[in-house]
């Protein structure tokens, strides 16, 4: 590229100038030429240091990561017969699940001629879907597979963004009560490289 749009490490617009011009400026600063808009024209290049900018978009990515809540399918197994005490148990189990942000799958398992009472399953799924309206919708409706029936309930939208902020404050407090490891400066965690890409110097 024979000409690039310079902006200094504080976001400083330095102007346009020659490729060489900007190495030789990164070269006296200390610091490196990045090009962090390839499709303007001129191109748009930084002077920073191409090592800081890649561990701190690594952090970032981090964190990112904490926030975010990967949904798992759990499964709450219960019987057509089921008592009434049993049956709070299921469902308190099936409540903290749904509020942790992962959906549920409600499996009600018959055995021998109860397979003939299938409507009986039905009602049971029916009641733990209206019981968990308030947090949870049903994603599939109850199904007969073999000798078991299922139905999946999904957390609703604000349920799950409760378990992403909960897991991402349980993930700073760990970082805050966690002793920062040594580490050298100069190398830090090697992350996978920025969407920024370092100019190679160009003989003039």
């Amino acid at each position: 590229m024979p000409q690039v749009r310079v902006i200094a490490d504080d976001g400083a617009q330095l102007g346009i100038m020659s490729t060489y011009d900007a190495l030789n400026m990164a070269r006296d600063r200390g610091v490196d030429l990045i090009e962090v808009s390839p499709t303007a024209v001129p191109p748009v290049c930084r002077l920073d240091d191409y090592g800081r900018l890649r561990y701190e978009q690594n952090k970032k990515d981090r964190e990112a990561r904490k926030k975010s809540h990967n949904m798992e399918l759990r499964e709450v197994k219960l019987r057509p017969k089921i008592e009434e005490h049993d049956y709070q148990v299921k469902f308190r189990t099936a409540e903290r699940l749904l509020f942790e942000g992962d959906k549920v799958k409600v499996t009600i398992m018959f055995r021998g001629r109860e397979i003939a009472y299938a409507q009986h399953g039905r009602r049971l799924l029916e009641r733990v879907a209206t019981d968990t309206a308030k947090f949870a919708a049903v994603e599939r409706e109850p199904r007969l597979e073999g000798r078991n029936m299922f139905m999946i309930l999904s957390p609703r939208q604000e349920i799950i963004a409760s378990a992403a902020a909960q897991k991402a404050a349980k993930a700073g407090a760990g970082d805050k009560g966690a002793a920062a490891p040594a580490a050298s400066p100069a190398s830090p965690a090697a992350p996978a490289a920025p969407a920024a890409s370092k100019v190679a110097p160009s003989t003039p």
